[in-house]
């Protein structure tokens, strides 16, 4: 048997579309049978429960059939992700050569064309950064614009997190260990804040973030997505044209490690002294309240 995957698994520049993989067999193993095309992604994703049922909702979920058996009662399954779908719209929109064809604003044609086109003295994006970057940018700008195309995926989403977790939108973009996920943040915030700060009576952009990471040493790396430190990716990786780096200093930052949100002890009360307080009475509260954490 043939090692070519072996000798050579790396077929596509990092910097440009993967026009090519290599084939794998339905255990996952390579058949040395180099495909023409971009690898289809292939998840099968879980399908969260709702968080509240409906009064009165009774009636019995049917459990998706057609994926080997996975799906049960206490857990479903979803094997047709939009994923792929979304790709190809975002490749479609990506190849439009005129920028009045793009449907963005002036400040996010301007942030596409530097990402994509310039010669960066610093490192340059990488391919998969640019399009986490350009999916985003084409569900907020472009979808809205494409009629029922463009609002079947905005209602897929809205759909899903509506059962997942109502009243917190959110999108997830998702990259391997090491593609340089900060720098995907640095861009996501310049595009939010460029647009901010030059249409400030729109809707669709913001120029505060909350960022929480997982841990206090993250939290310290990360402190590049301050425009006032020293080391600022915005300056420092050229992600933003020199005209430009006046409205990234607008942006307000709050980078927090998520025990942040746990919610705090109002008042210091001993065991004993809680048993006294509380008497035969209902369980102390003394905990503050999710709206007190937040003005915190």
């Amino acid at each position: 048997m043939s090692d070519q995957f072996f000798e050579r698994p790396i077929l596509n520049s990092p910097y440009e579309y993967p026009a090519q993989h290599w084939e794998l067999d339905r255990d996952g193993l390579p058949t040395n049978q180099i495909l023409p095309q971009r690898r289809r992604a292939e998840f099968i994703t879980p399908i969260p429960k709702p968080k509240k049922r409906r009064q009165g909702h009774v009636q019995r979920e049917l459990i998706l059939f057609g994926t080997d058996g996975l799906s049960t009662e206490a857990q479903q399954y979803d094997p047709t992700s939009i994923i792929n779908s979304i790709r190809e719209q975002v490749a479609a929109w990506r190849q439009l050569p005129n920028p009045d064809s793009w449907r963005v604003t002036p400040e996010t044609a301007r942030l596409l064309q530097h990402w994509r086109h310039d010669s960066f003295q610093a490192i340059r994006p990488f391919f998969c950064q640019v399009e986490a970057v350009e999916t985003a940018i084409w569900l907020a700008e472009v979808a809205p614009n494409l009629g029922k195309v463009g609002k079947s995926f905005l209602d897929h989403i809205d759909n899903a997190n509506e059962a997942a977790n109502p009243e917190l939108l959110r999108v997830a973009l998702k990259l391997a260990t090491g593609a340089g996920k900060t720098t995907v943040m640095a861009m996501l915030i310049a595009w939010q804040t460029v647009n901010a700060v030059r249409h400030p009576q729109s809707k669709r952009f913001t120029r505060g973030f909350l960022i929480v990471t997982p841990g206090i040493t993250i939290r310290d790396r990360l402190r590049v997505l301050q425009p006032n430190d020293p080391d600022s990716y915005y300056a420092s990786r050229e992600l933003v044209p020199n005209d430009m780096l006046g409205d990234i200093d607008r942006a307000k930052i709050k980078i927090v490690n998520y025990h942040a949100f746990k919610l705090r002890e109002r008042m210091e009360v001993s065991k004993v002294g809680r048993l006294l307080l509380q008497g035969r009475g209902e369980e102390l509260q003394t905990l503050e309240t999710e709206g007190q954490m937040l003005q915190r």
